[in-house]
């Protein structure tokens, strides 16, 4: 297959896990994306997901190709079950280009109270004694990747049985995904935390034993009915770990920019560059320069599984790192003629306010100018005239 510049016919070196930060393997991922199978058991942890997540957040791959691609393959329509999914995606962007860091407070009241401000010991050592969830912590520490129902499960208990602040939570979490995507995490921490629609998602023994028939965790504390988790929800207690708990783990740190890919230099010896940078990774050439803020990478640690996911996407490409903090890219760009694309991305556009030419995201949907405070707003204005961008 060839789409788009996406040969799978290049060779793969040996990278991490199930993601190599190849052409090739993004392209296997859209072939085998299966529309129908997806529609059908995508609630299920081994549903017929496309795991294509970490390819679309670092910019391999754009939300309009896989709709083109998906419409020339399967023949599907906007309000497919797989490009609705997609729109979520766009919503959270569209909600992080309009209140910036405001994404980052509660936009409603939680349910409850006295939330604490640090991850219970048992929980990030995945030995809780909670099935689904000490799995999940195994499975994001393991891969960098989870299940979408999985995320739901694991923020779900953090926030509403454990009180972690839904803050904390998805700053952990962040960390720690190949595909930790600021909006779309962290958003999703605050729709599970009931501080994006007002409703707490909660899920019991019943729901995961529906969905995971293996991690079902019964005779623990999410063996309960829903009126008895939202009583807990909407109080201040912890519910604490269980009796009987696995042997903990050691969780993975989370890093700043490394070495490795801090290679930039006082000068850049071309006077014309395109800059690229850790969302826009998309098979190029040129003279591209990777663009890398160290002091967002300060605030944003990452694991080492997703330094290496990107070293190895800038070491098979050959691409070249500009490492900096924001302030410093006016002066490195003074005297340079800049092509980049933009980011969808507060701390990444302001870097680039300087740059000569910035192209706009490609978009499926168009960006509302006025923040829509749910996504069925947000879907029912892109919607209009079927909202393209």
């Amino acid at each position: 297959m060839d789409f788009m510049g996406y040969s799978a016919q290049e060779p793969e070196p040996a990278l991490i896990g199930e993601f190599p930060a190849t052409d090739a393997a993004l392209s296997a991922r859209l072939e085998a994306i299966d529309p129908e199978g997806y529609a059908r058991s995508r609630n299920h942890l081994d549903g017929a997901v496309s795991r294509l997540s970490p390819y679309l957040t670092h910019g391999f791959i754009s939300v309009p190709d896989v709709v083109t691609f998906l419409q020339e393959r399967h023949g599907l329509h906007t309000e497919h079950k797989f490009i609705f999914e997609l729109a979520w995606r766009e919503y959270f962007h569209h909600a992080w280009t309009r209140i910036g860091d405001g994404i980052l407070s509660s936009l409603r009241h939680p349910p409850g109270n006295g939330y604490r401000t640090e991850i219970p010991e048992d929980l990030l050592t995945a030995s809780t004694g909670v099935k689904v969830i000490d799995s999940a912590v195994r499975t994001l520490y393991g891969t960098g990747y989870l299940h979408n129902h999985a995320r739901m499960w694991l923020a779900s208990y953090a926030v509403h049985l454990r009180k972690v602040d839904w803050r904390i939570g998805a700053d952990w979490m962040y960390g720690h995904l190949l595909d930790g995507d600021l909006p779309c995490n962290h958003l999703s921490w605050q729709w599970v935390a009931g501080t994006l629609t007002g409703k707490p998602y909660l899920f019991n023994a019943d729901n995961v034993e529906r969905f995971a028939p293996s991690m079902a965790s019964r005779r623990s504390a999410i063996d309960c009915s829903y009126d008895v988790l939202q009583h807990i929800a909407a109080s201040d207690t912890d519910v604490g770990r269980e009796a009987q708990q696995p042997e903990p783990i050691v969780p993975p740190p989370l890093l700043p920019l490394p070495a490795a890919l801090d290679q930039s230099s006082a000068t850049i010896p071309e006077n014309r560059i395109e800059l690229i940078h850790p969302w826009n990774l998309r098979s190029q050439t040129g003279h591209l320069r990777v663009l890398l803020l160290r002091d967002f990478h300060q605030r944003w640690p990452w694991s080492a599984r997703r330094w290496a996911f990107l070293q190895d996407r800038v070491k098979f490409k050959g691409y070249q790192c500009l490492a900096a903090d924001s302030s410093e890219i006016p002066l490195l760009l003074s005297d340079v003629e800049a092509d980049a694309l933009a980011a969808d991305h507060p701390v990444y556009d302001k870097a680039l306010l300087t740059v000569s030419r910035v192209r706009p995201v490609p978009r499926q949907f168009r960006n509302p100018e006025s923040f829509c405070s749910s996504f069925s707003s947000f879907w029912h204005q892109v919607n209009k005239g079927h909202g393209a961008a």
